[in-house]
């Protein structure tokens, strides 16, 4: 029989009504709160960065080839889509690739006009990851034949121009000579990120080689979608080596510096506030375990006499402190996944889109994240367990008996 954890089960039963009782459950409180605040702010974390990210992919994909220029204009020259698509298939972390043009118009209705940019795309290679932003009406339908004469508005767009689906608006485009040409609104989206929902009309892509007699084969660009965005440094070192000096080749993490820069200093501040919490949770298990000893210093005067060794006695406080993680974590656990799989299925806490780019609290489920915070908090709080157990070794027998 292990005589240490034998008698840690006999101080739990005694401890209540001590006040050793009421440190001890602060203990469990404080190791339950903090490991469910960790849980659920990984979540969160992970989620804000999991759904701003795929909204900023839907539009712009991990890496954007397009011909090289001096402007900063929205309109790019033609490249040629066969030959890059040859070259750009030599890559095997490429997982897919779409063709894009965009064109810059005017929407006239009858009360309002706008100044947009109609960002011409097709499905020929897979669908487009745009329709995860749809809400409202339906994606747009790309017939065999001819151009779609179907475009999607943002929500803020359609607000503005007071446009619905079904509704026909007339887009002027500005060149040699002036063109005039009416769609029909078949469905809006709304991404919250204003760097596409003030500006991006989406459309077929055939209306603009119509509009600048291009032929089939000439594109704006394309969209490259890695297999792994964690790859996206040295991959787009690779493919921008091999490419003719006229394409130039440009990382998502660039084109929208400010919002990548804004979910690391997010990640930033989730870090150091973790870190304070582990901390607090730490020095209430150190300040539970030398009140026990404290409390307990008659007894541990007394198996001294009968023979014990320090590093029994130090056993059983270890066994002691163990007992109270397990049951901190047990509570934590459930406290932060309940509230994480509330949120989830049933989205109780909204958020103003305006601010926060989405309408409710995101979660994402990640396994080892979840299992890592357990795992950082049990070797923390057992590391904190046997700080003070090496008072132990200090108690004298003698002394220690005639305690009170």
């Amino acid at each position: 029989m292990n005589v240490s954890r034998y008698i840690s089960q006999k101080i739990e039963g005694s401890d209540s009504g001590s006040f050793t009782s009421s440190v001890t459950k602060i203990a469990i409180i404080s190791i339950a709160l903090g490991l469910a605040v960790m849980v659920v702010s990984f979540a969160i974390l992970e989620g804000f960065r999991n759904e701003i990210q795929a909204k900023i992919f839907s539009f712009g994909a991990h890496l954007t080839v397009s011909k090289y220029d001096n402007n900063n204009s929205l309109e790019v020259e033609p490249i040629n889509g066969y030959t890059l698509t040859r070259e750009l298939h030599r890559y095997p972390q490429v997982r897919s690739m779409q063709p894009f043009a965009r064109k810059t118009a005017i929407i006239k209705t009858t009360d309002e006009v706008m100044g947009v940019v109609l960002k011409g795309i097709d499905e020929v290679n897979g669908p487009s990851p745009m329709r995860a932003n749809l809400v409202a009406g339906k994606f747009l339908t790309f017939p065999d034949s001819s151009a779609s004469e179907q475009v999607m508005l943002s929500r803020k767009m359609a607000d503005k121009l007071r446009l619905k689906v079904g509704d026909d608006a007339i887009f002027y485009f500005i060149q040699n000579p002036p063109r005039v040409r009416k769609f029909t609104v078949a469905g809006i989206y709304q991404t919250g990120l204003d760097e596409f929902d003030e500006v991006y009309v989406i459309g077929d892509i055939r209306q603009i080689r119509g509009l600048n007699a291009w032929p089939d084969s000439l594109v704006g660009g394309y969209e490259v979608v890695l297999k792994d965005f964690r790859q996206l440094d040295p991959v787009y070192d690779n493919i921008l080596n091999s490419l003719p000096y006229d394409l130039k080749l440009d990382k998502i993490t660039d084109q929208y510096a400010q919002l990548f820069d804004w979910l690391q200093l997010l990640n930033r501040n989730v870090i150091i506030f973790l870190i304070l919490i582990i901390f607090v949770a730490t020095f209430n298990m150190v300040a539970t375990i030398f009140i026990m000893i404290l409390e307990r210093t008659n007894m541990i005067g007394v198996l001294k006499a009968l023979g014990a060794t320090d590093n029994q006695i130090r056993r059983m406080f270890f066994f002691r402190g163990l007992n109270l993680t397990l049951k901190g974590m047990l509570w934590g656990n459930l406290v932060g996944l309940g509230f994480c799989s509330i949120q989830y299925f049933f989205h109780p806490i909204p958020l103003d889109p305006e601010n926060y780019y989405m309408d409710r609290v995101p979660i994402f489920w990640d396994p080892t994240v979840i299992l890592l915070i357990n795992g950082a908090v049990f070797v923390t709080s057992q590391l904190a367990v046997l700080i003070p157990t090496y008072l132990i070794a200090r108690i004298k027998p003698v002394v220690a008996i005639k305690f009170d």
